[in-house]
């Protein structure tokens, strides 16, 4: 068999090699003047091919000269500054940590110095700066565990930085590096958060105090600020803590009792007790909570219950709540696991009660998207010429899939969706949705010729005749259609 070889024009390294190494470096250079990223690279390969300690040198003076600069970057010059930080990164954990973890580690500790000072000059609308930045994070967490270095050292190094998190970019520092820290290191950097949440907080006189906004309570004064973010980074902290050593009661601790009343709250701590295998306790957590959002899907709650209740071999009374999910919130996953959990043949029956459950159901919208996912196509072609009164054409996001859906099997139901988000975008002038109102026009036009009957709705002809003697005007609508 003969294996076609890529041309020689075409980029491959083999091609490549026969320019010969004299006309690659030249090229290089030549890229280099005008790529000040692909400058650096070469750098540091030159100087990989020293030794790492050179590597090591030139990324410490490159961090230096970032941690110097001023200038704000706004999104149109943020490429730039992204290439130099991810080539800075890599280099760290290329070609330093593969030789020297200890001295990688200690460079990724001051590329994550550079965080407060960068976020302080840059438009990060994106988020593409904070996400190198937690990619650094998690690169802490291996380089940590190899470097196998002082966990008293690592736990007081990662106690300065979740303090100076401004920015958010030591995010889960504590689970990353867990590991590496072990028994004696998460002890320790416990004993620092307990020892500071004990230090009395500092009260300045009136005339000290800065005010730096307004509430509906009265001014804002920035050691208030301060004072309740120390509070939050500390019980962060211990909670985190109290999940790597697998401390149940610590985790639960750092709540006060109203605040476990909270069902998000009663949910996280009913997982770890189920983990711990104390199924009891976390139906008793659960139960305690407080819903003071009536008739609002806690989902989280909802199903740390339903594990609770199987954790206690109560399989009937998880099933009725599984199926009491569905009837409130027409929960999809909730009745698909309830469904796979009853004998052969009983689940065809419960799965026309509840799509026969679902048709009826009180929020037009909620059961419309049910029955289009479930998907049961003809019971959604049926409600929504049942209840087309109902339409909304204002849920495009809602209405387009489904007149998809319903096109090929069902063009009339189709019809009445789309008509329902042409003639809301025309009564409306939605101007910026004219195109896609004017797509939704020629789907009807070409639905219509599969149409046998039209019953009780307009002809194609009758509803664009109306259509253009109502909105003949919007000629920037109609122009679209063709």
């Amino acid at each position: 068999m003969n294996v076609a070889m890529p041309p020689k024009k075409t980029l491959t390294a083999k091609n490549l090699e026969a320019l010969g190494v004299e006309r690659l470096a030249e090229l290089l250079i030549e890229i280099g003047d005008t790529n000040a990223a692909v400058k650096r690279r070469l750098r540091f390969e030159l100087a990989g091919a020293q030794s790492p300690t050179e590597v090591a040198r030139e990324i410490r003076k490159r961090l230096k000269v970032i941690a110097r600069a001023r200038s704000f970057v706004d999104w149109q010059n943020r490429r730039g500054l992204v290439e130099d930080l991810q080539t800075q990164r890599r280099a760290i954990v290329d070609h330093v940590g593969k030789t020297d973890p200890k001295e990688a580690l200690d460079l990724m500790w001051g590329f994550m110095a550079l965080a407060s000072s960068i976020f302080a000059r840059c438009d990060d609308s994106s988020g593409t700066v904070i996400d190198i930045f937690h990619e650094a994070v998690n690169d802490l967490g291996r380089l940590a565990e190899v470097a196998k270095g002082d966990t008293t050292e690592l736990a007081d190094r990662a106690f300065q930085a979740l303090l100076d998190n401004d920015y958010g970019q030591f995010d889960h520092l504590i689970p990353i590096l867990s590991a590496a820290l072990g028994d004696a290191g998460l002890e320790h950097l416990k004993q620092r958060f307990l020892a500071l949440s004990k230090e009395p907080v500092i009260k300045l006189a009136e005339h000290e105090r800065r005010k730096i906004g307004w509430s509906t309570d009265g001014p804002i004064y920035e050691d208030e600020v301060a004072n309740r973010h120390r509070v939050h980074v500390i019980d962060i902290a211990l909670r985190d803590i109290a999940d790597a050593q697998g401390d149940v009661d610590a985790f639960i601790a750092q709540y006060d009792p109203e605040k476990r009343k909270v069902s998000r709250i009663a949910a996280e701590i009913a997982e770890r007790l189920l983990a711990a295998g104390r199924a009891a306790e976390a139906l008793k957590a659960l139960e305690a909570a407080e819903h003071r959002r009536s008739g609002w899907p806690e989902f989280e709650w909802e199903d740390a219950r339903i594990a609770a209740l199987d954790a206690l071999e109560r399989s009937n009374d998880a099933q009725s709540a599984r199926w009491s999910c569905f009837e409130r919130f027409l929960s999809e996953r909730h009745l698909r696991d309830y469904l796979k959990r009853l004998p052969d043949f009983e689940d065809i029956e419960a799965e026309n009660g509840a799509l026969d459950y679902a048709e009826n159901f009180a929020n037009f919208s909620a059961a419309l998207m049910f029955l289009a996912s479930w998907p049961a196509v003809d019971r959604a072609a049926k409600l929504v010429l049942a209840r087309a009164e109902e339409l909304n054409g204002d849920h495009y996001e809602l209405l387009s899939p489904i007149a998809n859906a319903l096109a090929d099997k069902h063009p009339l139901a189709a019809t009445v969706a789309l008509r329902a988000m042409i003639e809301i975008c025309l009564d409306r002038a939605r101007s910026s949705r004219y195109k896609h109102a004017a797509r939704h026009f020629q789907e009807c036009a070409s639905l219509a010729s599969s149409i046998a009957e039209f019953g009780k709705w307009e002809t194609h002809e009758t509803f664009a005749a109306r259509i253009r003697g109502k909105h003949g005007k919007k000629s920037s609508f109609w122009g679209l259609v063709t």
